[in-house]
């Protein structure tokens, strides 16, 4: 079954035999948050042991709202084990600009407090953190969701993705895209621009087509949870396509969790059962995925 009606934590996965890197993780919302410190310092301490316990031992946190780019800041600081990317998730980036529609995914906005912020302020802000903090080694997520966009919000978003791609390029760090049902306007911003040296394509979510555009361009491709999902033969595919060393694991906790524990929550100690598919996928031993994917990270995002 893909799918359980249990819910609370899945159990621990078999440890892997030898250390990875989950690429892309939000634990602002795995373990809670607050603006004016740790809310949950203990949980997150017990989370990042957890993970370490089964082999996941390095992790790259994800701030992309405004209240998610503060906390990124403190918690990559205090940590060694972790590193951050900060941005204006493209969804923020519709609502920072004031825009309400309606979009393909039928809700109405929602928009919150954070979101009194002018987009170009909050832009600001990204680019203040990631100047001033030598741990997020990362502008992203960021790029396009013409899922949850009108056509309004789709030209900012596309503008957005635009100033966030000028920024890694200025600092010389790495980018993390979100794409959702955009893949053709991602690659046509990347080509029209010019990409980051070092640009990753977070739960890499497209087909064969998509994969040997990456692999054209030395773009990296990060695998989540969805690999594992029973219906995903294209992106089975896509991986195999791809040479190893552009390929990335990821949990994007606390969402997309794997097979078989969907509808439960998902940390960075389930990353296991994302390596492991990826192994079985493309014909590789364990071993050798696990150690591509640490070479590759710190390829992409240096020595933690």
């Amino acid at each position: 079954m893909a799918r359980t009606k249990e819910r609370g934590w899945p159990p621990v996965p078999e440890p892997l035999p030898l250390p990875v890197v989950d690429n892309h993780t939000h634990l602002e919302s795995v373990v809670g948050w607050s603006t004016e410190g740790w809310a949950d310092s203990s949980d997150l301490a017990a989370q990042l042991d957890r993970a370490a316990a089964v082999g996941v031992t390095r992790l790259v946190q994800v701030g992309c709202d405004l209240d998610a780019v503060a906390w990124t800041d403190r918690v990559v600081r205090a940590d060694a084990r972790l590193l951050g990317a900060v941005a204006i998730h493209p969804n923020e980036a519709v609502l920072h600009a004031g825009v309400h529609e309606v979009a393909p995914d039928g809700l109405d906005p929602d928009p919150q407090e954070r979101h009194a912020v002018p987009l170009d302020e909050a832009l600001a802000r990204v680019g203040e953190v990631a100047r001033a903090n030598d741990r997020v080694r990362a502008i992203g997520e960021t790029g396009l969701d013409h899922f949850r966009a009108g056509p309004r919000g789709r030209e900012v978003q596309r503008e957005a993705f635009r100033a966030h791609v000028a920024l890694a390029k200025e600092l010389g760090l790495a980018l993390q895209i979100h794409d959702r049902d955009a893949h053709d306007e991602v690659v046509d911003v990347l080509l029209r621009d010019g990409a980051p040296e070092r640009t990753v394509f977070h739960c890499f979510s497209g087909g064969v087509e998509l994969a040997r555009v990456a692999a054209e361009h030395g773009w990296y491709c990060s695998f989540a949870g969805p690999v594992t999902f029973k219906a995903n033969d294209d992106l089975r595919a896509a991986l195999r396509e791809l040479p190893p060393a552009l390929v990335l694991v990821e949990t994007d906790a606390p969402y997309l969790t794997v097979t078989p524990y969907r509808g439960r929550p998902n940390a960075p100690y389930l990353l296991p059962g994302t390596v492991r598919a990826v192994a079985e996928v493309t014909g590789r031993s364990l071993e050798e995925v696990c150690a591509g994917v640490a070479r590759t990270s710190e390829q992409v995002y240096g020595a933690w």
